[in-house]
């Protein structure tokens, strides 16, 4: 259900004052002076609980924590694909990836789909993007349609770390201009993606992420989760990606521990750019947006990385926040909410009109009136070879389906009230058999909607010559 902060983490995040605003005054507050400022701060390959304001202990995160302590942090939210680039193409889009032709990293956006960029400056917004894209190119130094793209600095083959103080410095001079116009800017930060450095294999920067990241002789490690086991009842024929068996429960916890380290770089990070916006004098004509584009295994159900349903890798923080507008201090565990709600909500709270298509919708009725119904269910998909597997999620249950040989269809089914971990897979199980109808109907209509029969999966390779004629273009 929905609560509140404790006192305790409100003396830890530094919030004071938090008090919810009643309907009338936050409506007046909304309407106040000109349009608000929204600024979209996103990480890569953060999990939903990595932060000490969802009660984390092996992580700090006080400039993260101080977003949600001034909005609403929703914690039972997911990606509407679980990898980098289709994931961060649906949030500005607020259309899923096979709509849109994202079906892996690096593919460009369908031209015809309108970004959140050109919607806003449409508008008369002022807008500016700073990071990662990776739609194709993953560091542009132009051709984000709708967008000033702030990157000026080279990135490639840098850690993550490097990458992303080049980021903060150009969002904070981005947000720092005078300007008579709002502004829309997005802050798109890589860690703690570096994590798959360390996720398996070898790489010559490998030892400058422990050196920054992993833990002294002695320092006390983080156990590893409860769901570390497999899952019980894995159809036959489920066939999961490499996985470093060879680890014992030692270098699991290190991992652990080196990841934690990497979000709280990022926050350092996110501080800063916060910082710049206090400076500005802009802070409470801002709407804030935090999220990620998908998790990260971490351990459960030794899985590393993404590329999965599972919620260490499909859920991620979704946090709405606008200082002395939204509810203060609320963690909302009730509703159901997609980062494809993003871009019609951040229209919704701009006055603007969004797309004619979106998926998503706007979270401000829930914000405003938590008791209001939001999703019945959400969807995530990914391209796996040359069919599409989906994960449904429901108020109480999650359904997964993929692909298996000659066309057979593998499915996974999980009571998510009493098993949060998924270590039960039901889906053989008579008793949930009319469940399991009932969310492969979810499914169903979902995929008529999004008409996901007509999009045939697209191939990376086809999309090379689109890339290089974008890379031809910045370097002309």
């Amino acid at each position: 259900m929905s609560n509140t902060f404790t006192r305790r983490q409100l003396i830890k995040t530094g919030a004071a004052g938090f008090c919810t605003l009643a309907l009338g005054e936050t409506l007046q507050a909304t309407q106040r002076g000109r349009r608000p400022n929204v600024l979209i701060i996103t990480t890569d390959q953060q999990r939903v609980g990595a932060l000490s304001a969802a009660g984390n202990k092996w992580v700090k995160t006080p400039h993260m924590d101080s977003i949600a302590a001034n909005g609403v942090y929703f914690t039972n939210s997911y990606c509407p694909y679980p990898l980098c680039s289709p994931s961060r193409a649906s949030l500005h889009t607020s259309r899923m990836p096979h709509e849109i032709g994202v079906d892996h990293n690096n593919m460009a956006i369908d031209s015809e789909v309108p970004l959140s960029g050109q919607v806003f400056r449409n508008a008369g917004y002022d807008t500016g993007y700073a990071g990662k894209w990776h739609c194709p190119v993953v560091y542009p130094t132009n051709g984000i349609a709708g967008y000033e793209v702030l990157n000026t600095t080279t990135r490639q083959g840098k850690l993550a770390q490097v990458v992303d103080e080049a980021t903060m410095n150009e969002a904070m001079e981005f947000i720092s201009r005078k300007r008579e116009k709002p502004f829309l800017a997005i802050v798109s930060f890589i860690n703690p993606h570096d994590i798959c450095l360390l996720n398996g294999g070898t790489s010559p920067i490998l030892d400058q992420v422990w050196e920054r990241y992993g833990p002294e002789a002695g320092t006390e490690l983080p156990p590893l989760p409860a769901n570390f086991p497999d899952t019980r009842g894995v159809p036959d024929g489920f066939i999961r990606k490499a996985r470093p068996d060879d680890w014992d429960e030692n270098r699991w916890r290190r991992n652990i521990y080196a990841y934690y380290r990497m979000v709280e770089d990022v926050n350092r990070q996110v501080g800063k750019v916060l910082q710049a916006l206090h400076q500005s004098g802009q802070e409470d004509n801002t709407l804030i947006i935090f999220t990620s584009d998908h998790g990260e295994g971490l351990s459960s159900h030794r899985w590393t990385g993404k590329m999965m349903y599972y919620e260490e890798e499909a859920a991620v923080p979704l946090i709405v926040s606008w200082k002395g507008v939204t509810p203060a201090g609320r963690i909302d565990r009730e509703h159901l909410v997609s980062t494809l709600d993003v871009l019609p909500t951040i229209c919704d709270y701009a006055g603007i009109e969004g797309p004619a298509v979106m998926r998503g919708k706007s979270l401000r009725p829930i914000i405003e009136k938590p008791e209001e119904a939001g999703h019945e269910f959400i969807v995530s998909e990914m391209a796996n070879g040359s069919a599409r597997s989906f994960m449904v999620r429901t108020s109480r249950y999650k359904y997964m389906v993929m692909p298996g040989t000659g066309g057979q269809k593998l499915e996974m089914f999980f009571d998510m009230q009493t098993d949060r971990g998924e270590m039960n897979n039901l889906a053989a199980q008579a008793e949930f058999a009319a469940e399991i109808q009932r969310h492969r109907k979810m499914l169903a209509q979902w995929n008529q909607l999004t008409e996901e029969n007509r999009c045939p999966i697209r191939n990376r390779t086809k999309n090379r010559k689109g890339r290089a004629q974008q890379k031809k273009n910045q370097q002309s």
